[in-house]
């Protein structure tokens, strides 16, 4: 750019212009992936928490269904009278232009056991109940890791953007700026030496 362009004060202008919006968009992009690292930390904390407390639920659930398989015998029939899951539902919030996933389960009715008391035991129904909170926090996990995943790309693209800006063509206008500036103060040094000149003549 510099050299390319002619070193008028129109064009001193123009340089100085896009220089100023070159840093107020680098400022706007160092916020922006600031706001998303800070959202994304959170998301992090709350998906190892999350995690912890999946381990902990499927822990104790296979255990008691280990204990109702011990009690009643493998208990593959009774598992089928369990209902398919199919209240999942999705929509989406938007994080500084990021739209990341909500994703909700509706479990109201499945904290009914689906089996009859005469054929089964309470530790059927404990592994029932800790399956259906560990399905309700599945949901959550991936709820979470999937927003992570996306803000993590986002804040890739942010900081690639912001880097363009901060490496590339913020120093390149302050070159232009820079050789406009320093050539027009020579030319009017040129100029006003010359009026000297003439004036001296005349």
């Amino acid at each position: 750019m510099v050299g390319q362009v002619a070193p008028t004060k129109g064009n001193l202008i123009l340089s100085k212009k896009s220089l100023a919006l070159s840093k107020l968009g680098f400022d706007l992009l160092d916020r922006k992936r600031n706001i998303l690292v800070r959202e994304m930390m959170a998301l992090i904390d709350r998906a190892e928490e999350i995690q912890s407390k999946i381990d902990s639920i499927y822990e104790r659930a296979y255990s008691a269904l280990q204990k109702a398989n011990i009690a009643l015998g493998i208990c593959r029939e009774l598992a089928l009278t369990v209902s398919i899951e199919n209240s999942i539902k999705l929509s989406y919030r938007s994080v500084m232009g990021v739209e990341i996933p909500i994703i909700s389960i509706d479990i109201k009715d499945e904290k009914r056991i689906p089996f009859g008391l005469y054929d089964t035991n309470s530790e059927l129904d404990k592994a029932y109940l800790r399956f259906i909170e560990v399905k309700k926090l599945t949901t959550e996990l991936a709820e979470v890791e999937n927003s992570i995943y996306l803000l993590a790309d986002s804040i890739k693209k942010v900081q690639k953007r912001a880097n363009a800006l901060k490496n590339i063509m913020i120093p390149k206008f302050e070159k232009t700026v820079k050789y406009m500036t320093d050539a027009l103060e020579e030319k009017e040094r040129e100029d006003f030496s010359r009026l000297k000149v003439i004036k001296k003549i005349k």
